[in-house]
């Protein structure tokens, strides 16, 4: 995997979590697939493969670039603006 040029940007150390799940998805009495975390703000949003795809929206609201699973024993990052995983 290859740094882009946003992980350098991105506060050190992580930002806590949000939520421990998709607040949006709570509030919608929505079930989100599986969780991502902002790793510009620590915002917590579902996945594409949820319905109303959240962490995307937080990227498109707010143009924080990077996010990370927020699945147990997965650590993979995705930097939205490159669209490749860092």
């Amino acid at each position: 995997m290859s740094e882009c040029t946003h992980v350098a940007e991105l506060p050190r150390p992580e930002p806590a979590p949000s939520a421990p799940t998709c607040p949006e998805c709570l509030e919608l009495g929505s079930h989100p697939v599986h969780l991502r975390i902002c790793l510009g703000c620590g915002h917590v949003g579902c996945c594409d493969s949820s319905p109303h795809r959240h962490a995307t929206a937080h990227h498109k609201e707010t143009g924080h670039p990077v996010m990370r699973s927020f699945e147990p024993g997965e650590t993979w990052r995705w930097c939205f603006v490159d669209g490749s995983i860092v």
